[in-house]
């Protein structure tokens, strides 16, 4: 159910129920895919969340592998780390993961209601959150993106609302609350930065919201169907570096 735009246009999708990656042009066209199920390197159990850093690394959330992979830009196994667990670098079903500008990964450890951070091959930096509705606190975090400037944004899905913070975890602020309005949510599952550093929120309402970097309401779009503009449930969604925003419905 996640999507993300590699800075050379390929669109990545986290074929959820397919246990696999696949691949695409900006436009659609196939190139490949690569995953089973499984538990081995570059299988997959349930993965949910996909993200490309700057050099073109893919990384996957392997949600009840509890794991993160990652790969090269065509799926070739580069390396893994994580395991069943509350300790510092252990998941308990990781849904989101992010790349930061210097290739810092966040993961938003869902059921441990926490972000964590690593290097880029893994090696664990810091974390923070717990369970609860406090500012920093999450219930059921499923989405994580982070700016141009490496502020990080947290789709806080039980909480019905996004949460922002700086590189490190200091809390900076927070909007949304449970409903159908404009800047209302129910169950936000994605969150996406554009180049412009404006937000997009994929959320359970099949609808998109879009807001300035502190929240400000902009825009949304989208209504339950199976017509063009229309979601089923729209979870993931990404931005390419041309400001083209892709949503997985």
């Amino acid at each position: 159910c996640g999507v993300a735009v590699a800075p050379d246009g390929t669109v990545y999708v986290a074929d959820t129920w397919n246990d696999r990656i696949q691949r695409f042009s900006a436009t659609g066209a196939f190139l490949g895919k690569w995953g089973a199920y499984g538990s081995g390197d570059g299988q997959f159990d349930y993965p949910q969340g996909v993200a490309v850093a700057p050099d073109g690394t893919v990384y996957v959330a392997d949600t009840d592998n509890d794991r993160i992979q990652r790969f090269s830009a065509t799926g070739a196994f580069l390396g893994k780390w994580g395991s069943t667990g509350s300790g510092d670098g252990q998941f308990d079903s990781p849904e989101g993961v992010a790349v930061g500008p210097d290739g810092t990964v966040y993961v938003a450890d869902t059921w441990n209601n926490r972000i964590q951070r690593f290097s880029a091959t893994g090696a664990f930096l810091g974390k923070w959150g717990a369970y609860g509705s406090g500012d920093g606190q999450f219930n059921n975090p499923r989405g994580v993106a982070v700016a141009p400037d490496g502020t990080v944004y947290v789709a806080d899905t039980h909480n019905h609302r996004i949460q922002r913070f700086s590189a490190t975890g200091a809390f900076l602020g927070k909007w949304g609350a449970y409903g159908e309005g404009d800047g209302q949510f129910n169950s936000p599952r994605g969150v996406a930065v554009a180049p412009d550093s404006t937000i997009y929120v994929a959320e359970g309402q099949n609808r998109v919201q879009r807001f300035s970097a502190t929240g400000t309401f902009l825009g949304k779009w989208g209504a339950y169907g199976s017509g063009d503009g229309q979601f089923n449930y729209s979870a993931g969604v990404a931005v390419a570096s041309d400001g083209t925003v892709y949503v997985a419905d």
